[in-house]
């Protein structure tokens, strides 16, 4: 079979949504700005050629305005994610030498990383069991002295993470 040349200058950038994956209970569980946020996610993907799985980034505040929903929806949508088994965080968001941010990466369960025998990722979305979340890294506090205002870690009842509790003023 020859290349398909009628469809070499495309310029179009599509991504394909999997109905088996729709209808898992994990997706079902998802919240709506979750699963609107998964296809933005899966479009930052090079393709099986460039295959960028792994390393795959998004901004916060990036994913908002893509949504249309505001910041912290945003995060706890990446959060949302993350708990079903559909993202692996694989690096952490961290502020360049310069003043420029870095933002986290992800590896996406659904597809293959690069360099595995697989044709298929982990899908860990598939082993999601309600009450039963994965569990999700939280950030590290950019200021864990409590100089600016922060002082105590407690764990979280809801999620089983580390809170940064904010110090009022008495």
């Amino acid at each position: 079979m020859g290349r398909d040349r009628k469809n070499e200058a495309a310029t179009e950038h599509w991504t394909k949504m999997l109905r088996s994956t729709m209808e898992t209970p994990a997706w079902r569980a998802l919240t709506a700005t979750g699963q609107a946020l998964y296809p933005w996610i899966k479009m930052e993907w090079k393709g099986p050629q460039a295959n960028n799985n792994g390393k795959i980034s998004l901004a916060v505040r990036t994913a908002a305005e893509r949504v249309g929903c505001g910041r912290d929806t945003a995060a706890r949508a990446f959060h949302d994610l993350q708990a079903k088994g559909f993202l692996l965080l694989t690096s952490h968001g961290r502020m360049g030498v310069e003043g420029k941010g870095a933002p986290p990466t992800y590896e996406i369960t659904e597809l293959a990383i690069p360099g595995s025998d697989s044709n298929s990722g982990k899908k860990l979305y598939l082993h999601w069991r309600p009450g039963h979340d994965f569990p999700v890294s939280g950030h590290a506090p950019v200021n864990p002295t409590g100089r600016n205002g922060r002082e105590n870690k407690t764990p979280s009842s809801k999620s089983g993470r580390n809170v940064i509790k904010m110090r009022t003023k008495t």
